[in-house]
């Protein structure tokens, strides 16, 4: 038999307070967590950059050693890839790939002669604008 019992029937649910402190809490982690990852994910940035910037350096050193110079900065970076019209003693490709982008997809800076060295190969960074700190600093190869 069934009894007119008044809390029988209840819904078993959460209350809107339960819900709010639980969206409270999540958006205090959150809050927390978020500006962590990010700066990681910044980290990683910086040094895709370096890494590549050493790799191209290292192809630039291949195309010297082939070509007893290396590119100018007209030709720029695109040297590595396909052979200048005047240069006789190219041996490429000197990257599997194309020249890649920066880690913020913008063009690696190339300059022969350097300022700072024989050639100097730089990334403006994350901001794309000369200068700057943190993630926004320029990376070079001097």
């Amino acid at each position: 038999m069934f009894f007119n019992n008044p809390t029988a029937s209840r819904q078993s649910g959460f209350t809107l307070l339960e819900l709010l402190v639980v969206l409270v809490i999540l958006g205090l982690l959150a809050g927390y967590v978020a500006p962590k990852y990010f700066a990681q994910v910044g980290k990683s940035e910086v040094k895709t950059a370096k890494a590549q910037i050493d790799a191209l350096e290292k192809a630039l050193d291949q195309y010297r050693i082939d070509t007893s110079h290396y590119p100018t900065t007209e030709q720029g970076l695109a040297a590595l890839n396909t052979k200048p019209a005047d240069e006789a003693r190219w041996d490429g490709p000197y990257l599997k790939k194309t020249v890649p982008n920066d880690p913020w997809g913008k063009p690696y800076q190339y300059r022969m002669p350097g300022e700072h060295g024989e050639l100097d190969l730089f990334s403006y960074g994350r901001d794309g604008v000369p200068g700057g700190t943190g993630n926004d600093a320029d990376l070079n190869n001097w």
